[in-house]
């Protein structure tokens, strides 16, 4: 968190969460898919994250491994230019081989009951174990509640997960939702030995697309 960075965000998602501040890559009910998605070769994408002034980039969603086979050989051409990268996943498509070693850092973040998806599409286990045995990999989990952390230790029992490698991070689009439930979930983390994360960029310019 903070480091500046190429955000690359990619339509489509596997998953539907209630709480979810990105329904414009997915939620084609209630967003124009011809407004909101610009289709791009893979040649002019790297062409656009070239123009920035920043060699490290994150790839979001949506649920960004749906495509990770056309991400592929992206990510192979700016990895050998010198750039590092992150994916943001939501656990439940196990990365492929051409992917492996070229990430820097898998934000891997795992649906809980209250995100509103059926478990059986949510909760992969398989891939989650995957995800485990990479030590790129990190788990963050959006908390609007005290069921929230009690099912985050679950797993975390479940999957062997220490600590440390586990990330809370409040639910809210606005600076005063981050702040009101900040205090009660950093002393969750404390408790438990859990990291904390809020979202800096709705402190910061609240929810704005496009910062």
């Amino acid at each position: 968190m903070g480091m500046p960075s190429v955000f690359l965000r990619l339509a489509t998602c596997n998953l539907s969460c209630t709480w979810c501040d990105t329904k414009y890559t997915w939620d084609w009910q209630n967003f124009d898919y011809q407004t909101e998605v610009v289709e791009l070769e893979t040649s002019e994408i790297q062409q656009k994250i070239q123009a920035f002034d920043c060699s490290h980039v994150v790839i979001t969603g949506g649920e960004p491994l749906l495509q990770q086979a056309e991400l592929t050989h992206l990510v192979e051409s700016l990895v050998a230019e010198g750039y590092t990268f992150e994916v943001e996943t939501n656990g439940t498509i196990a990365p492929l081989p051409g992917m492996l070693g070229r990430i820097g850092q898998w934000n891997v973040s795992p649906k809980l009951r209250t995100s509103g998806n059926p478990s059986v599409k949510s909760h992969v286990p398989s891939t989650i174990e995957a995800f485990t045995r990479l030590t790129e990999a990190y788990f963050k989990f959006v908390i609007t509640g005290e069921s929230d952390v009690e099912e985050v230790c679950a797993l975390c029992d479940w999957y062997k997960l220490t600590p440390s490698r586990v990330l809370l991070m409040p639910e809210g689009r606005t600076p005063d939702e981050l702040q009101g439930k900040s205090e009660w979930l950093s002393g969750e983390c404390v408790k438990h030995g859990f990291r904390f994360t809020t979202r800096l960029h709705i402190l910061l310019w609240g929810d704005k697309r496009g910062r």
